[in-house]
This record gives C-alpha cells, sequence and structure tokens, in this order.
C-alpha cells in the first residue's frame, strides 16, 4: 500500500493553530451543567439566561411597554426635545414628571446636529449589520440541524427575554460614554464595567472585568467577528458557483479590504454605509424566507 503525504492548506493550518490554542478555553465556556443523567446545559448559557429573566422582571416586561418608545425614538419624534428645563417641546403622548421626560433619553442637540455621531436610524442600522446574518441565518440553520425543529421555540423565547439584556446593556453604554475633545464618542461594556462597579466601591473587581471584556473582544473579532463570516461567504460561493473551497484565503482578503474601507472612517462612516446597506438587506432577508415558505407552502403544516 502506497501512502502520499499530502500538504495542508493555508486554511487548514490557521484552523489547527486556532483550534489547538483556543479549544481549552472553549470547552471551559461551553462546560456542562448536569440537569438529567441524560442532559447537560453548558454553564454560560444559564448565567445568561438568569440575566436574561432578572433585566425582564427588573424592568417590568421593558420589551413590551418599551416597544412603542424605541419606534419612536428611531422615528425621530423625539429629537427635538431640548436640555433646558425651561423650553420642552414634547407630544402630547409623552410621558412627564415635573417636567423631565422619563420614557427617554432627552436628546441634546445644535440646530441640525444629533447629540452624538451618528442619528437613532444609523446607530440601529449599524447593530442590525452585525446582527442579522452570522446568528439569524447561518446560527439558525447551525441550531435547527442540531436540535431540531424544537429549536426554533426556545431561540423564539431567548429572543424576547434577551431584549431586556439588550436594553440595560445599551442603556448602561449611553450613561458611562466619554464624549473626547474631538467629538468622537467613546463607550461599551469596558467603560461601565470601570466606572458603574467603581461607584459601587468595587473599583478593582471593575478594572478587572473591563480589561477582561476588552481582550475577549479582540480575541472575538478574529473569530466570530471575522473568520466565521468570511467562511460562511466563501462556502456559498462555493456551493452556488463551485469556487473551489481552497481559494477562500483570496475571499477573506477580498472582504477585508471592503470592511477596511468603510470602518477606516470610524463610526461615522460605518453609520453611513449601513443606513443605505441594512434596509435593502432586511428587504432582501424577509422576502427570500417569504419566497421558501411559498416555494415550500405544502410543507408547512408538517
Amino acid at each position: 500500500i502506497l501512502s502520499f503525504a499530502v500538504e495542508k492548506g493555508m486554511d487548514q493550518k490557521i484552523d489547527e493553530a486556532f483550534g489547538s490554542a483556543t479549544g481549552w478555553f472553549v470547552e471551559l465556556i461551553f462546560a456542562p451543567v448536569p440537569i438529567t443523567k441524560e442532559i447537560g446545559v453548558p454553564w454560560v448559557l444559564i448565567v445568561l439566561i438568569f440575566a436574561a429573566v432578572f433585566f425582564t422582571i427588573y424592568f417590568k416586561l421593558i420589551n413590551i411597554r418599551g416597544f412603542k418608545t424605541a419606534i419612536n425614538i428611531v422615528r425621530g419624534k423625539y429629537d427635538e426635545l431640548e436640555a433646558g428645563a425651561d423650553h420642552i417641546e414634547a407630544s402630547d403622548t409623552v410621558h412627564t414628571v415635573d417636567g423631565d421626560v422619563v420614557q427617554t433619553i432627552r436628546v441634546e442637540q445644535k440646530e441640525g446636529e444629533h447629540h452624538g455621531e451618528v442619528s437613532h436610524f444609523q446607530a440601529l442600522t449599524a447593530a442590525l449589520s452585525a446582527t442579522v446574518g452570522l446568528g439569524n441565518i447561518a446560527g439558525v440553520a447551525v441550531a435547527l440541524s442540531v436540535g431540531g425543529p424544537g429549536a426554533t421555540f426556545w431561540m423564539i423565547v431567548a429572543g424576547f427575554i434577551g431584549m431586556a439584556s439588550k436594553f440595560t446593556e445599551c442603556t448602561l453604554g449611553v450613561k458611562y460614554r466619554t464624549v473626547l475633545p474631538s467629538g468622537v464618542i467613546s463607550g461599551g461594556p469596558m467603560y461601565y464595567l470601570s466606572q458603574g462597579l467603581a461607584e459601587k466601591g468595587l473599583v478593582k473587581l471593575g478594572k478587572f472585568l473591563a480589561i477582561g471584556f476588552a481582550l475577549m473582544a479582540i480575541l472575538g473579532a478574529f473569530g466570530g467577528g471575522n473568520m466565521f463570516q468570511a467562511n460562511q461567504a466563501h462556502a456559498m460561493l462555493t456551493y452556488a458557483f463551485d469556487v473551489p473551497s481552497e481559494y477562500g484565503v483570496f475571499t477573506g482578503m477580498v472582504l477585508s479590504v471592503l470592511v477596511f474601507s468603510v470602518i477606516v472612517g470610524g463610526m461615522p462612516s460605518i453609520a453611513s454605509v449601513t443606513e443605505k446597506i441594512v434596509p435593502w438587506m432586511a428587504a432582501l432577508y424577509i422576502g427570500m424566507a417569504l419566497i421558501v415558505i411559498a416555494v415550500n407552502i405544502g410543507q408547512v403544516g408538517a
């Protein structure tokens, strides 16, 4: 029997290198907690679900109560609310207490300018551009293939209670953001972890968690933020147009150049692109889903 030494491709070498370097961490994060003799749930999932349920109850179903307000904010309904207490232009539908608008964070703005680097709609599209696709398409496909149709129900439940977690995260991000002298805004978990916990007297813990999050975000950007998406994009090229799988590195290079041309201008540049692309992406996403249902309408009941 003749054996031939096949040289590994670059993609395979990179995959093996990252696998050996991060495998222990993945096993640690997804270590199962036994629920029954046959079923174990990763401990990180238990933490996330507990936090989401807690915030949903603590904020009294904000994911339902705040939905209308959220839509109005994105529409720009409250953009004209001024910061001064002497002059408040609020709609009759806006709930106020002692002159303070409690439904939303009031927007301080100069004439024709928003208080921030981007508009509310641009902020929404920037967030959606990083959400729809990796999780909503590829992630759902993986979940269904592994867990069956029942996974859909639990994803809906997780999405519903997860809205309270996102509300908390975004509110803290705005509360503890920093506006630099140049007008550029910095914020995120590393800011509210350090500053928020410092207010509670937990300075060292806040700094530790903030640094830890920043490092994890950097490492996560290599995997879920870049490699997985580039791999999925090339997998579709291979499936639809028979592009050789070993050419994946070139797909990644092209995507990296396109992404760099957008993010090099900072958040304003990203938002200006996403506000034009995301609405079309959403329409295409929903349209393709309806087409798939229509073509397979006979299987809907089953």
